[in-house]
């Protein structure tokens, strides 16, 4: 990696030469942009002197046809400064990496939920062990009644998952183990760094977004985040974002179309975050807005469904080319008018 750092000086001191080139090595800085290349190539009165390149500029200049010279120094840093080394380190403490991301590995194992229709299999999983511990314990062979126990227990499970209504479906999107956002997308991609902030002075932690490469390409990520415990889910509102949160994704969108990069949306929010601050900070705008830039983007965008879908908060990142839904997730619209206006694009 290499850096350049510009200085310049006022018109008052310097040292002067015979062909009226002027060259100052003061502390003031010049609010002019210099590129490398014009210091490297295209200064025919370049001078090298103690690591030095010093360029003129046109434009600046007295009657005397003295100009300003601004000096630039070569620095050779180290290979990975930033912003990511090969070997990351999740459970890093220190450094500049820290603030990358405020997702970490959870310190235990989150605790089993049962939900309340699951309850049939959970006392056939007690049975089963409870005939292992017994046969373990008396040194008898109980195979048969195991065996009897666990086509019982694939078969219920077959039944029950096979016929679940609306209702159960929407138990298990919301299922407090189901994965995360950050979950898929660290397992999916080779390196990710998480984007923060709407430039407006807020960073929203319902709304994640970053930059991830999978199989060598960079791709933009944008998706709602749940907490996997209480304190996380404090901290993230439930995954309900604010407008922050989606002017901060709309940001991440027009990044993305300049740069060319492809978006990847993760939907898994009961909604936009509906209190009066929102309100009066313009949610149903914010939604809007993300909208009508989404229908008007050139890069592809694929939105994954991963849990809860819920109104205009999902569809706020989620007008995609194309649209997937993982088993047992649900996708449902509370809001009329964008939902209309959802739907009379994709038809037309």
């Amino acid at each position: 990696m290499t850096t350049i750092s510009l200085v310049a000086g006022n018109c008052g001191r310097g040292r002067g030469y015979e062909d009226g080139r002027f060259e100052f090595r003061s502390n003031l800085y010049l609010g002019k942009d210099v590129l490398a290349s014009d210091l490297f190539n295209n200064n025919p009165f370049r001078r090298r002197a103690n690591g030095c390149l010093s360029k003129a500029l046109k434009g600046f200049g007295n009657g005397n046809g003295r100009r300003f010279r601004v000096i630039a120094r070569v620095k050779k840093g180290k290979k990975h400064d930033y912003p990511w080394p090969d070997n990351i380190d999740l459970d890093i403490k220190d450094g500049h990496l820290t603030y990358l991301s405020h997702f970490k590995p959870l310190a235990e194992k989150p605790k089993p939920v049962t939900l309340p229709f699951e309850k049939p299999l959970v006392d056939l999983e007690k049975k089963i062990i409870e005939v292992c511990r017994m046969a373990d314990e008396t040194g008898l062979d109980f195979t048969d009644q195991i065996g009897a126990l666990e086509n019982k227990y694939q078969q219920a499970l077959k039944d029950l998952y096979t016929h679940l209504t609306p209702i159960q479906r929407l138990a298990i999107a919301r299922h407090p183990n189901r994965p995360t956002a950050l979950d898929h997308i660290l397992n999916i991609t080779e390196k990710w760094v998480e984007l923060h902030g709407d430039r407006a002075g807020y960073d929203d932690p319902a709304m994640v977004t970053g930059i991830g490469t999978m199989d060598g390409k960079s791709y933009m990520f944008i998706g709602q985040q749940k907490g996997r415990n209480t304190k996380e889910n404090i901290f993230r509102n439930f995954a309900m974002p604010t407008p922050h949160g989606y002017r901060k994704a709309l940001r991440m969108m027009k990044y993305a179309d300049h740069h060319g990069l492809p978006i990847i949306t993760f939907v898994d929010t009961p909604g936009a975050y509906a209190d009066l601050k929102s309100e009066e900070l313009g949610q149903g705008e914010a939604i809007a807005h993300n909208l009508r830039t989404m229908f008007g983007l050139k890069v592809p965008i694929v939105t994954v469904v991963i849990g809860e879908g819920g109104s205009g908060g999902a569809l706020a990142i989620a007008c995609p080319n194309k649209l997937f839904m993982l088993e047992n997730s649900v996708l449902y619209v509370a809001r009329w008018d964008p939902f209309l206006l959802f739907t009379r694009k994709i038809t037309n």
